[in-house]
């Protein structure tokens, strides 16, 4: 029995009890779930310390999808339960915890298991397992143990392991990282500084968030490590403001770190000192680009400067600097520990380790995934991700998010790696992965990632600041029904110049959805302009109602639900839409019970 009586008491053994609190499991309800479990456990005589000790808040599961994720560990058997709801709760403390019989219905099932069985976890293994508000629960997991090492390890070791381990910069352009932390160190200027980047800001990608949120610790090692090898006593977390939670937990992280001695003054018991500050981003995608985001540090407003000089000479204040994102700081602590060689036998030749990606879109399986570079567009949307939403079929997936390109399905069998996605139009990019299937426009796709851009550019340079905003209102005048045929042409020579132009990564890489949508679908283009449709019915301007006389009921509900009077109907006849006083607003096909109105 997992129970036993003590005077008057249920004193539970062996029991943990691990709920979701990252973003995701907070907005379904985790915080909820808990205070449930613990008024149940209570309500069985359960003592307050028990309960305490034995419900454990961790960070995201990655499987975002069945929020809120708990899992019931108890006398050595592990149970996880999924689409948990505070009314679940008492159930499954009675049958569960206090008899040993786990409520089956309400478990996972195979899907949650395929998700995390094809995935290769180095950044997301403790994310889900451990309290990311604990610092004991890291050190006792060997926390803090890379950083000591790196301290024993003179500079240039560190930096060769780094290098030798073929990690590059995970949030963007694939730098190797070894490669900037030589240069920086043999830069002269002192102070030096190492900045972590977690401006994260492409739509649908959470990956830094969820990284600090689960395990704030591993970053902020991560750093200590960075800056031992370059010689940095200063580091900063750019972080944005929209991540509230993130926040409070690196400042509960960095805090705790002081008091163990891990930063400050000699630090580890060394001679070495290294300390972090936070500083906070008003929401600016510029500043993901780390000249706008030093500018940002400093004060300034956050616009990119022309490069060279790189910040590896001339950074932060005019000091040499090192900027990485958040997780390629995490990935230091498991390379410095296991070694270059067991790093860089994961993934391929060129793109070594993992990758962790916010899988989202039209797929059933959303949620947070780490994989080894190298592996197949296939297998992560199918074995990992279930395949799309109502068995459609896959049209296309974007990588990189805004700044990324569009890869159809046909390409469904490539590589995940740095190299392949260059080849065919897209990028890596922080980790964003949307995908979509044959519901979706993809001009619509392009000019909403395209109006992201626009919006966000600063405005310092001409090709940005014009050249998107012209794209842009070329592709909106082809969604509503105005576009010529020579616009294809004039958005593929925009495009290009924009790219060559432009003085940061931004403009350089904002054309990308719209040139890669044009090459792989030119003929949704093409219908749009020349035959005046929407393939996938998605842009308004340029949808047409149609009544299935065999189908209609002649229900007159259609009739009723009609705001502009373009339908005509009497009893016992079909429906019939007059085109000149439609509107398009779909009114009529959602009111329409039977299916007639297409």
């Amino acid at each position: 029995m997992p129970t036993k009586k003590t005077a008057g008491t249920i004193t539970i053994k062996d029991l943990v009890v691990r709920v979701c609190v990252g973003t995701g499991g907070l907005a379904a309800g985790s915080q909820t779930v808990i205070d449930e479990f613990g008024k149940q456990l209570k309500s069985h005589g359960i003592k307050a310390e028990i309960i305490k000790k034995c419900v454990n808040k961790t960070g995201c599961r990655g499987f975002c999808a069945k929020d809120v994720l708990v899992d019931v560990l108890l006398n050595g058997s592990s149970e996880t339960y999924q689409l948990l709801t505070p009314d679940m709760v008492g159930r499954i403390v009675e049958e569960h915890i206090l008899n040993g019989n786990p409520v089956k219905e309400w478990l996972v099932g195979p899907e949650y298991h395929a998700f995390h069985d094809r995935q290769t976890k180095i950044l997301l293994k403790q994310c889900g397992h451990i309290d990311p508000e604990d610092i004991d629960a890291y050190v006792a997991i060997g926390g803090y143990e890379g950083a000591g090492k790196a301290l024993s390890l003179e500079p240039f070791e560190v930096i060769e392991e780094v290098r030798a381990s073929g990690l590059r910069g995970r949030g963007g352009a694939g730098f190797l990282t070894g490669l900037k932390w030589e240069l920086c160190s043999k830069a002269d200027g002192s102070p030096k500084y190492i900045i972590c980047n977690a401006d994260e800001g492409d739509p649908g990608a959470f990956m830094d968030r969820s990284v600090i949120e689960g395990n704030p610790h591993s970053v902020i090692e991560g750093m200590i490590i960075g800056g031992c090898a370059i010689g940095a006593n200063y580091g900063y977390v750019y972080i944005r403001a929209e991540y509230p939670l993130a926040i409070e937990r690196l400042k509960i992280a960095i805090n705790a770190a002081r008091k163990k001695g891990f930063l400050g003054k000699h630090i580890f018991k060394s001679k070495f000192d290294f300390d972090i500050r936070i500083k906070e981003g008003a929401g600016a995608f510029i500043c993901g680009e780390e000249t706008a985001l030093i500018a940002s540090i400093e004060g300034k407003r956050g616009m990119p400067r022309a490069k060279p000089p790189f910040p590896a000479y001339k950074g932060l204040w005019g000091k040499p600097t090192v900027i990485n994102n958040v997780e390629t700081l995490a990935n230091l602590p498991s390379i410095i520990m296991k070694g270059a060689k067991w790093f860089s036998s994961i993934g391929t030749e060129k793109s070594k380790g993992t990758k962790v990606f916010a899988l989202t879109g039209r797929i059933k399986n959303t949620g947070l995934i780490e994989v080894p570079m190298g592996i197949s567009l296939k297998e992560i949307i199918y074995d990992i991700g279930g395949g799309c939403e109502k068995n459609r079929k896959l049209k296309a997936v974007q990588t990189g998010g805004p700044s990324g390109g569009c890869i159809p399905a046909s390409h469904i069998d490539m590589p995940v790696d740095y190299e392949s996605l260059t080849a065919i139009g897209s990028m890596m990019g922080s980790g964003g992965m949307v995908v979509m299937d044959e519901t979706t426009c993809m001009v619509d796709m392009s000019k909403f990632f395209l109006s992201f851009t626009e919006n966000e550019s600063c405005g310092k340079c001409t090709p940005c600041r014009i050249g998107t905003k012209r794209m842009l209102e070329i592709l909106t005048r082809i969604t509503e029904g105005k576009g010529k045929e020579s616009d294809i042409d004039l958005l593929i020579e925009l495009g290009n110049d924009i790219k060559l132009s432009s003085l940061c990564g931004l403009g350089m890489s904002a054309p990308n959805p719209v040139l890669s949508t044009i090459r792989f679908f030119r003929d949704e283009y093409e219908a749009h302009i020349k035959e005046g449709i929407c393939p996938a019915g998605v842009c308004k301007a340029l949808r047409r109602y149609t009544v299935n006389t065999d189908i209609c009921k002649m229900c007159g509900k259609c009739f009723k639900a009609c705001p502009s009077g373009a339908i005509a109907w009497e009893k016992k006849k079909p429906a019939e839409i007059d085109k000149a006083k439609c509107i398009k607003c779909g009114a009529c096909y959602d009111a329409c019970p039977f299916n007639s109105i297409f």
